[in-house]
This record gives structure tokens, sequence and C-alpha cells, in this order.
């Protein structure tokens, strides 16, 4: 059972209500919780004042509860002698025989029949009453009693202050400890180094990650001397003039620099605190190893330069095939025919090469790209073997072409043009040394070489960018026979 709040006097419910005084007591969070040291104040209370029953009772909105009891049940009571308590004018409230009065229930007293009761004012707002109670009624509770259990609630209210603000403090402390991980998770992820740089006593102290960076223990201390010795010597005057500028002109700490090490950092940061005459005392800031983005545009731009070679290459390559294939097959569509054919070639030698940053191309998988095609209808007629091998990218064009022009020879001419024909492709690598053989057999009688003009040409000299490389072509009788010879170092 609850006391209906209509039924106290309207002093005594805006007192109760008041939305300060509710949000302070949510607060202190000790509706329920026990307290071992508002415990003791409650059996001091009961011996200083002789009473059998103590306690600090806090009244809340609908209900009055002890956060500490001495000798008196803790249970939930209705809003009666704790609410007239906080809202008594008086410092301390006695009642000889609370249920003779007319104004509290036998249930809101809670068994007691003598009370006296002191407001605890904490941070301003009346909380909570510390009173002392007896079964029987009392006479004679005078002034000294009185201001003994004012003193008390005093006490009280000041312990429920610090603990409060104990409580605030170690939810602070929590939530920057988690914001310190949070934070310190989030530099490890980005690989960010932060630091802090006492400009007067040159100590740095940094995060792991900083240490990590130059190659320091977890638990070493760092100077910037220190930071400095590792540094390569033709950038620690570009640091150091960087630094100068950011103390004497306030500009922003900015400098890229080489450890000793090899590795590239970037460092950021800002003098943020001077002393009384304006002096730098102390730095901020962060470093970021830029080594691998130094790495990845170094590759890209070379593998621009290689690419704007090559491409110059092919477009050359290209314009001579073109101007070749024309003299030897005027009629348009035998043109587009040999033609686009060839371009083919370069297309997918060049697609192999970037798909690999132009860094090479397999040997088995060239030859399968460009043979592979013309045999798709001969089954096994076709034999490829050889151990694989890297391949340069200017080796891989070359001999992207000729495979290419002796496949579409024997598939137009040769072996690979009837239903009995053979090609066996073969090589080996000594000594640094790469020899192919092709060798057609079973095909028609070759009479003469059909592969004369611009193919026997591309065949001759798609390697002559290739120092020591070598290339010889045979129409003989029973089949067209090619041995090439490559250098691969």
């Amino acid at each position: 059972m609850t006391i209906e709040l209509g039924a106290l006097p309207a002093e005594v419910q805006a007192l109760v209500l008041s939305q300060g005084r509710l949000q302070a007591l949510q607060e202190l969070d000790l509706v329920v919780a026990s307290d071992r040291d508002l415990d003791r104040l409650a059996r001091l209370a009961a011996g200083a004042t002789g009473a059998s029953m103590a306690g600090l009772c806090m009244v809340g909105a609908d209900d009055e509860r002890f956060a500490s009891a001495h000798g008196v049940a803790t249970m939930a009571r209705p809003l009666g002698l704790g609410a007239f308590t906080i809202a008594g004018h008086e410092s301390c409230m006695v009642l000889a025989d609370a249920v003779a009065d007319g104004r509290f229930s036998a249930e809101m007293c809670g068994g007691a029949r003598f009370y006296a009761g002191v407001p605890v004012i904490v941070h301003g707002q009346r909380l909570a009453a510390l009173c002392v109670m007896d079964e029987s009624p009392r006479d004679g509770f005078d002034t000294d009693l009185c201001d003994r259990l004012v003193d008390l609630a005093g006490v009280a209210g000041t312990l429920l202050e610090l603990k409060r603000e104990a409580a605030v403090r170690d939810r602070i402390a929590s939530e920057l400890m988690r914001e310190k991980w949070r934070h310190a998770l989030t530099l490890e992820a980005g690989k960010v180094g932060s630091w802090t740089f006492n400009l007067a006593t040159g100590k740095v102290s940094g995060n792991d990650m900083l240490r990590q960076m130059y190659g320091l223990p977890p638990d070493a201390s760092m100077r910037i001397d220190d930071l400095l010795a590792a540094t390569e010597p033709d950038d620690v005057e570009t640091f150091n003039a960087a630094l100068q500028q950011s103390v004497t002109q306030d500009a922003d700490f900015a400098v890229e620099f080489r450890l000793l090490s090899g590795r590239w950092l970037s460092a950021r940061g800002r003098v943020y605190e001077r002393d009384a005459s304006g002096q730098p005392r102390v730095m901020m800031g962060i470093t970021i190893d830029m080594t691998e983005a130094r790495e990845a545009a170094e590759h890209t731009r070379h593998l621009l330069l290689e690419l704007n070679h090559r491409v110059k290459n092919t477009l050359a390559m290209t314009q001579s095939i073109a101007r070749q294939t024309m003299r030897q097959k005027p009629d348009p569509q035998e043109f587009i025919d040999s033609f686009s054919g060839r371009i083919r070639t370069l297309a997918d030698a060049h697609s192999l090469l970037a798909d690999r940053d132009w860094a090479g191309v397999g040997l088995v998988e060239l030859v399968q790209s460009q043979v592979e095609p013309y045999a798709l209808a001969a089954g096994d007629r076709l034999t490829v073997s050889g151990a694989d091998a890297q391949l340069p990218p200017d080796h891989a064009l070359g001999l992207g072409i000729i495979l290419h022009e002796l496949a579409s020879n024997a598939a137009r001419h040769g072996a690979l043009s009837g239903q009995t024909g053979q090609v066996a492709v073969a090589w080996e690598i000594v000594d640094g040394t790469l020899t192919l053989d092709w060798l057609e057999q079973g095909g028609p009688a070759v009479t003469a070489a059909p592969i004369i003009g611009l193919g026997s040409r591309l065949i001759h000299r798609s390697l002559d960018k290739i120092l020591g490389s070598q290339v010889r072509l045979d129409f003989l009788p029973d089949g067209v026979q090619a041995q090439i010879r490559l250098p691969l170092g």
C-alpha cells in the first residue's frame, strides 16, 4: 500500500515531486542498495540517542525505504514520516507517539511509536531523513539529542555527496579508459603512431606503434635525439627545419623523412602548450608509415613508364604490320583477316603482361594462348611439353608473334589443315637459354615455303630486340620445322 499523493499537504507534495530532487535521488542510486558506511552511521545514530532503531530513509516519488538500517525492516513504506521530515521547517521533527498523530497510519510507522527525524541534504536537495525510532512512545527527547541527530544528518549528507562524486569519478574514469582503448585500437588499426614532444626536456612519449616504426622495444624511453639518430642524415636537416618553423611561426609541423632502416615516415603535429611568455613547451602529433604507399607510387610510376614504352613499340609494330600486310594482301577482306589475327596476337600478349603488372608471362600460358585456338578441332594432334618459365615482356611479345604465325600457317596450309597432321611443341632451358622446337608432321607435302613473305619476316624479326636470340625456319617435305633460341638472362 502507498499513500496517495493527494493526501499529502500541498507543500509536502510539491517538495516530494520536485524534478531537481528526484533527479538528484536517481543519481545517488541508493534507493535499494545497502552501504556499510551508512549502516555504521545508523548504528551510531541509535547509540547517540539511546534509540532501539535507526536508519537513513530515502524518500522517493511514491514510497519510502531505508538505504541503511539498524533494528528496522528495510521494506518499502507508504509516504509519510520521511516525506513530512524533509518538508518540515524545523531542523528535527520529533513525535513522542507517531501512531497517535492523525497524519500517520500504523503502516506508515512500520511498528514504531516514537520517531525523531532530520532532513539529509545532498547538493542542496532534501533527499532523505536520518531518523531514530522506538517501539514504545517516548518523552524527553531534548535539544541535546536533537543536536546530535542534526550533526549526524550533516555527516550523512557529506558522506552521500562524497560517494556520489566518487561514483561520478569512477564512471568518468571508466569512460575515459574505454575511450583511451578505443583511440589506441583505432591508431593501431590505422598504423598511426601518436606522440607528445616536450620541447624543454627533449623527451618524447608515444604509443607502441611509434616504437615499432623506429624498431624500439615496447617499454623503451624516447628522446628527440634518439629519433633523429635513427633518421637518414640527408633528411635530418629537413626534419629540423620543419620543427623550427612550427615552433617559431606557430605553423603546423609537417615533414616526410626516411629512417636508416629504409622506411619512409610522415609526421604531422602542432604546438598545443606554451608558457606564460608565449614560448612553446609541448608539441603533439602523429606519425604514419608511408613506406608501402611510396613503394606503390614508385611501382605505379615504373608501370606507367613501362606501359608508355610498350605502347610506343606496339604502335610502331602495328604500323609496320599494317603496311606490309597491305602490300601482301591488297584485297580488303584478305587484309582484314590477316591483319586482325596479328593484332589480336599483340593484344593477347599485352593483356597477359598487363594482368601481371608487366612483370613477365609464364611460357606455358603464352604457348597455350597462341597455339591452342588453332588446334581446337585437332583433338590430340597437338602436343606441348616443357617446364614452365617466366618470360620477360619483350621475350613474351616476340615469341607470341612467332607462335601465332606458325600456328596460323599450320591451320591454313600445314599439319593442322587436314585430318591426320600433328604438331609438337617442345622446349628446354639449359644454362639460362630457352630452346623451343616446332615440328609439323603428317600434313600436306611441303613443296615450297608457304609462309614466305610477311609471315616469314615476322618470324625472323620478332626477336630483333633480344640480344643473342636465333630463329631457324625450315620447310622440309614432311612439314615445317622451326627452332627458337632465347637467352632468358
